[in-house]
């Protein structure tokens, strides 16, 4: 899904103008959704694949769970997804602008709130890091070497079937799934969690992995990850199973930068080099976000 159908999304729902005629919705991010702002709203787009109806469903659902725990996350403008020309589009109010850059520290602080809930009312799904990744390898079509893709899927199943054998330090529950500094907004009142698609229930290491993959991979720097961890309490390195779920996490990245191949030459380019570095079994080879 490009802009423009994003676009045609909005329009199709109402909400192109919804801005106001001079400004209308500015586009904020484009990835698994295209995500605008419009006046005192945040519009989401999903991709047009019948599962991500749900997934939105529940995204709103975790919303007013977490409203009701007291845990400081984005809120939900409208109860319930749209379905429009086939893609999920759900309602959001807009947060205050950011006071500043959201830290590791400001993260583990959300994640101790959250890892510290029981389970709510609803089911909430077990983290399939590696579901997509047959999609985006689909997405990505010729435009990535076909053993490259075949590569990707045999670590897959080689992770998968790992990941489901791990014995964990901490007991499973309810996780963000997607526990990224990008993903918390730190406004005036403090840190706020933002994209909740991905809450599951599964074991907590999920959401403590990502950020020692970002120090070894995405160059956080190691006071920074020094400061998750003081204010998490526990270091995921010191538990036997984090290779395994860091290597599900880079298989899934790799996969998931394959989407934007065919339609973006940087996203070509860092694919290539993920898929290198993984070939070579070098582990500290820098990647990018993208």
């Amino acid at each position: 899904m490009d802009e423009a159908r994003a676009r045609d999304v909005l329009d199709a729902a109402g909400l192109k103008g919804a801005a106001g005629e001079a400004g209308g919705a500015r586009l904020l991010a484009l990835g698994e959704n295209a995500v605008f702002a419009a006046g005192e709203l945040v519009v989401k787009v999903g991709r047009g694949a019948p599962e991500l109806l749900d997934r939105a469903r529940r995204e709103l659902d975790v919303a007013q769970w977490l409203e009701q725990a007291g845990v400081p996350a984005v809120r939900a403008a409208e109860p319930k997804a749209r379905l429009v020309d086939g893609h999920p589009v759900t309602l959001w109010h807009r947060l205050p602008d950011a006071v500043r850059p959201a830290e590791p520290r400001d993260l583990a602080a959300l994640l101790r709130l959250v890892h510290a809930l029981e389970s709510p009312s609803f089911e909430l799904p077990r983290r399939e890091l590696l579901g997509g990744v047959e999609r985006w390898l689909r997405l990505a079509g010729d435009a990535i070497d076909p053993a490259d893709a075949e590569y990707l899927r045999e670590r897959r199943d080689g992770f998968a079937s790992a990941a489901a054998a791990l014995v964990p330090r901490l007991a499973p529950g309810p996780i963000h799934g997607d526990a990224l500094p990008r993903n918390v907004l730190v406004g005036p009142d403090g840190p706020v969690l933002v994209d909740l698609e991905t809450f599951s229930f599964d074991l907590r290491e999920h959401d403590l992995v990502v950020m020692a993959l970002s120090r070894d991979r995405y160059g956080l720097s190691p006071e920074a990850y020094d400061g998750f961890v003081s204010e998490y309490g526990w270091d995921v390195r010191e538990w036997e199973g984090c290779a395994v779920l860091r290597g599900a996490r880079e298989t899934a990245s790799c996969a998931w930068v394959a989407q934007h191949a065919a339609s973006n030459p940087k996203a070509l380019a860092e694919f290539r080099r993920r898929v290198a570095s993984l070939r070579d079994g070098d582990a500290e080879v820098r990647w990018y976000p993208f």
